[in-house]
């Protein structure tokens, strides 16, 4: 079974919006948010519009306009990204009831309810944890490359 991935593009897609804003830029298109993340300008606006509903970023108006990060990347943990993106539980119960004349369906869904509730609480203390900066500032320190700007043009202080 595959994961779900949007945690981690609008992650990818915030921290991307927050290294161009460090280095002077206003915003970037969705084109080169797409670059960045080797996918599809349509995809990257489906990927931030839950993000700028959230108030998180902000789309400029008309070509070009841009997407930039609405609160300061040190003031956008994880959590609320996750919030955003994924509005609904970690986990669901069954999308209809089992049967209430099996022991095993009878009583399922009040265990599994609080199993759930505590995994949903570990997530949101740990997505708590971490901030769009502080994911930023982990890859820069172990994963940077020298070419920082792929489908960016180059940084007004460069």
């Amino acid at each position: 079974m595959a994961g779900n991935s949007r945690l981690t593009v609008a992650v990818h897609a915030l921290c991307w919006l927050a290294l161009a804003q460090r280095h002077g830029h206003t915003g970037l298109t969705s084109d080169q948010i797409a670059a960045s993340l080797d996918s599809n300008p349509a995809a990257v606006r489906r990927a931030l519009g839950p993000l700028r509903d959230a108030g998180l970023v902000g789309a400029g108006v008309g070509p070009g306009g841009g997407w930039s990060l609405r609160a300061p990347a040190a003031g956008i943990t994880l959590a609320d990204v996750y919030a955003a993106v994924e509005p609904g539980p970690v986990f669901a119960l069954h999308p209809h009831p089992p049967r209430q004349d099996c022991p095993v369906g009878y009583g399922i869904a009040p265990v599994l309810d609080g199993v759930y509730d505590r995994v949903a609480r570990v997530v949101s203390d740990e997505l708590s944890r971490q901030t769009i900066s502080d994911v930023l500032d982990t890859v820069l320190q172990r994963h940077s490359l020298p070419m920082p700007w792929a489908g960016v043009p180059a940084p007004r202080d460069a």
